[in-house]
């Protein structure tokens, strides 16, 4: 893997990405993946919050995502 800032973090969430995707596997619904990627991450020690709505601009004008 390059070198890159947080190196070290990045290569544990893409480890708990796929033991969750090796365990589950494919078809379920994004918030079955959702739910057990954050619990993964609590596993590992990490802290995450879900959905959490971001300001996003575009060609000067702002508006909040929410999912």
């Amino acid at each position: 893997m390059a070198d890159f800032l947080h190196k070290e973090l990045s290569q544990q969430i893409i480890g708990a990405f796929y033991d969750v995707y090796n365990t589950l596997g494919y078809g379920f619904l994004e918030k079955v993946y959702e739910n057990a990627f954050l619990h993964e991450l609590k596993i590992i020690g990490l802290n995450a919050n879900p959905q959490v709505p971001i300001e996003v601009f575009y060609k000067g004008i702002s508006s909040t995502l929410r999912t």
